[in-house]
């Protein structure tokens, strides 16, 4: 998919939108319109209209990992989060908060991705759970777990063909009410939709034939 992402320089932060990724949250346009302004032709997001540090937070409460931003004051960016999460959204996707390396390369602090297995730009949901009628509870049962040793550092997610979603790291399974479901250090991720213990995959993919519709395969790994 050709590239979208737009660039909109202020004199102390640049905000990055990539609207691949966008699944129409609002929660930017919400937050504050002065900055991102709905509905107008042209130039939409307005670093200057607020505080960097307002900026930033706007940015965070992107879900979707669509908003990114560099600090061009000698400031820090973005950091991983020190606890490692996926939230389980009812009726749609799987929101995540990590260091995400993902199986084409790709590096991201926030992604939400597809788990009706409707979207057209899989593994990113692209809103498609709404007009597919995917239902799915955002409070699924808690499973008993430790505690793990490790709550952050690198999360990798490799969609698997015609498969689940294959992350492998420390991570919390968090309901959409926020309490803590399960703690995996690895664990495969419904993506068809039509998993009885979602949302973790049982197998059903298989027997529905699942497609996930042209999906570039993970790269193999560079050989020396």
């Amino acid at each position: 998919m050709a590239d979208k992402t737009e660039v909109y320089r202020g004199t102390r932060v640049t905000v990055r939108f990539d609207g691949r990724k966008c699944i129409h949250s609002r929660n930017c346009v919400l937050g504050d319109p002065r900055v991102f302004e709905p509905n107008v032709p042209g130039p939409w997001i307005h670093p200057e209209a607020t505080s960097v540090e307002r900026v930033l937070e706007l940015v965070h409460a992107c879900p979707s990992g669509a908003l990114t931003y560099e600090r061009t004051d000698g400031e820090e960016s973005e950091q991983p989060p020190v606890v490692n999460t996926v939230r389980v959204r009812e009726n749609g996707p799987l929101v995540f908060h990590a260091q995400l390396h993902f199986a084409d390369g790709e590096v991201e602090l926030r992604a939400t991705l597809c788990r009706c297995g409707a979207s057209k730009d899989k593994p990113f949901c692209d809103g498609s759970h709404t007009a597919a009628g995917f239902t799915a509870t955002g409070e699924p049962a808690t499973k008993e777990s430790q505690p793990l040793s490790v709550r952050g550092g690198a999360l990798f997610i490799t969609p698997r063909l015609d498969g689940p979603l294959h992350v492998k790291g420390s991570l919390e399974v968090v309901s959409g009410s926020g309490h803590t479901l399960n703690r995996v250090s690895e664990t495969w991720l419904c993506r068809c939709g039509h998993s009885s213990n979602k949302p973790y995959c049982d197998g059903t993919h298989k027997k529905i034939g699942f497609n996930a519709e042209g999906e570039a395969p993970p790269r193999k790994p560079e050989t020396k």
